[in-house]
């Protein structure tokens, strides 16, 4: 064996080496988690805030990723070749050509990306310095090539981006479910199926209406504002809230939102009979939003006014309920309870499995509550599920099926739907449902 040929193949090791690092290399910084990094780089680490502006610019860490793991093993490959040929001519080409796919695939390839998965953030924190310097050098034929590839993509269509705040959101929502799954496994369910719907709720806070997470009217606590002043008194302190709302004339006609407090130190100031105190100048404006205005808009909104209270109302300005900043942050962080508030059971589980449900109780409450899946875009209630399902309004006595439970409606107060079995459907009777199928 010449000296040449041994200088070719110490050159083919380095060369395999050098692939490993690249392949390693891409492993490692491509699924490297962006949030851990930029976490280590907002702590201090240097190391951290290289690799973060790799990631940022991706293309040009590929691109030069693939230059120089290319490059190496087409040399490698080349030397291989030349050095079989002179040690067994012709037959040294198909020799060389299975010796160094085995030699690439196990330690240039699948070696270095094992054990870049898992040694990921080590790994991308180790060789971000050197990767920097190899962007740098590279960066002007890099440059070429990526226009190359931009203007090919172009000419087959595939150049549009998509749109990154949804893929985001994505991301965010696979993320809680793949760790929440995780976490799962090794105990612990009721927490982790918790804390899932509170980041859930938090991602949904965009999308969704407060009509949706409204006291409806019907569930309301107004005061009549042309009552005897100590008549509105005594209700107030009977009452649970700290906020009424007072209507004049119809039920509908809000006039004010009368707060407990405001009350109290009206009449604790007010000299002698109580009885020409004005009401309505104590209590504070009505502020009515839109039924359709998104939880987050809400939420914002709360923070700007310094308000707790609001008054939902349809497009033709027709009362449909009241909103307050506790129901949002009860939407995030579940059921909010203190020792004012009345308890009303409005789910009650029953031995055979099935569910008796008040027919004011709201979809997405049932949806995190149980980890169910119905339906929330057409209907806020489980009643008004049920009514636009079987598209009537029910007798007391019949069932539906659909979205793999049995619904049978149990009462009905004219024509509001108050009272609901609700029954999981078995496995087996779930291929026979139709979109709503009467019975009874």
């Amino acid at each position: 064996m010449t000296t040449a040929m041994i200088v070719s193949i110490v050159a083919i090791l380095v060369c395999l080496v050098l692939s490993a690092f690249f392949s390693g290399s891409e492993t490692a910084l491509t699924a490297a988690s962006r949030p851990l990094i930029s976490e280590l780089e907002r702590k201090g680490d240097t190391r951290a805030g290289i690799a973060n502006g790799l990631l940022i610019k991706r293309e040009r860490l590929i691109a030069t990723i693939l230059l120089g793991n290319n490059l190496v093993n087409i040399l490698a490959s080349a030397l291989a070749t030349s050095v079989l040929i002179g040690l067994f001519g012709e037959g040294g080409v198909a020799m060389a050509t299975v010796v160094m796919t085995i030699m690439i695939l196990i330690f240039s390839e699948i070696l270095p990306k094992t054990y870049a998965l898992t040694h990921t953030h080590r790994m991308a924190l180790g060789v971000a310095p050197i990767m920097r310097v190899l962007v740098t050098i590279f960066q002007p034929l890099t440059s070429v090539i990526q226009g190359m590839v931009s203007v090919t993509l172009k000419v087959v269509g595939g150049g549009e981006r998509p749109h990154t705040s949804s893929m985001a959101l994505a991301e965010l929502r696979g993320a809680i479910e793949m760790h929440t799954a995780q976490a799962a496994e090794a105990g612990g369910e009721k927490v982790i199926a918790h804390e899932r719907a509170m980041l859930r709720s938090v991602l949904d806070l965009a999308d969704v209406e407060v009509s949706e997470i409204m006291v409806p009217r019907g569930k309301l606590v107004t005061i009549d504002a042309d009552q005897p002043t100590s008549d509105i008194v005594r209700q107030v302190l009977a009452s649970p809230y700290t906020r009424i709302p007072l209507w004049r004339g119809k039920s509908d006609n809000i006039v004010g939102i009368l707060h407990a407090k405001a009350l109290l130190r009206a009449v604790e100031a007010h000299s002698g009979d109580i009885s020409d105190l004005d009401i309505v100048a104590i209590a504070s404006p009505p502020w009515f939003i839109p039924d359709a205005t998104r939880l987050l808009d809400q939420l914002q909104a709360f923070r700007q006014r310094r308000e707790h209270f609001a008054l939902v109302v349809d497009e033709y300005g027709v009362l449909l309920g009241i909103v307050t900043l506790e129901d949002i942050l009860e939407e995030i962080v579940g059921e909010i309870s203190d020792e004012h508030d009345i308890a009303v059971s409005g789910v009650r589980p029953q031995p055979d499995g099935s569910f008796v449900i008040d027919g004011g109780v709201t979809i997405r409450d049932l949806n995190r509550q149980f980890e169910w899946d119905l339906p929330d875009e057409e209907a806020a209630t489980i009643a008004g599920l049920v009514l636009h399902e079987s598209r009537s309004i029910p007798d007391p006595g019949q069932t539906f099926l659909f979205h793999g439970f049995r619904f049978e409606v149990l009462r009905r107060h004219r024509n509001q739907i108050t009272s609901i079995r609700v029954t999981p459907v078995a496995e087996e009777e779930k291929h026979d449902e139709d979109t709503a199928q009467p019975s009874g």
